[in-house]
């Protein structure tokens, strides 16, 4: 699974509270970042709780294809 946070990140830092392990607040770009390519396991559950709450519908999941 992969996460990408588009353009219509407005900075809210919502997913990084909500999971630091794998979103960041980048202050050069002024929005978020997924810190990882691959999503690891364990996060994959909160990563899309995060793309769900996120206000500017800006965090997309690409899930694995089986």
């Amino acid at each position: 699974m992969k996460v990408i946070i588009t353009e219509a990140c407005m900075g809210d830092r919502n997913c990084n509270d909500l999971c630091p392990e794998v979103f960041e607040y980048n202050e050069d770009e002024l929005k978020s970042i997924a810190k990882f390519d691959e999503i690891p396991e364990q996060y994959k559950e909160i990563s899309r709780q995060a793309a769900l709450e996120c206000g500017a519908n800006a965090i997309e999941i690409i899930e694995d294809d089986k």
